[in-house]
């Protein structure tokens, strides 16, 4: 299957085409143009026609709540969400609660 790749032109004799998507590929969350010319076999080009695919990131990001075990009556600790991950982005906001 052919890789797509911005500007470079992906030319088959067949009307459809895959764009594979793969790691050492991504096609990222947000807008992306794709373009289609045809060629006749009198060698007639036709003008583009083109086409916007939003790929949206659907995936929820991971919450990771790391906490002291333990601390001293009256002692200051810290809250981490720096092992908190998003497959398709990045996290933006942090948002904190005490429970009880």
């Amino acid at each position: 299957m052919p890789e797509f790749r911005a500007g470079q032109a992906v030319v088959t004799d067949t009307p459809e085409v895959e764009v594979t998507v793969s790691a050492n590929a991504p096609l990222p969350a947000g807008r992306h143009r794709f373009q289609l010319v045809v060629e006749d076999d009198s060698g007639n080009i036709s003008g583009p026609s083109i086409a916007e695919v939003i790929v949206r990131d659907t995936q929820k990001p991971t919450a990771v709540l790391d906490a002291p075990r333990e601390v001293e009556l009256g002692r200051n600790f810290q809250l981490s969400g720096r092992r908190s991950s998003d497959i398709g982005g990045r996290i933006v906001r942090y948002t904190w609660t005490r429970l009880d």
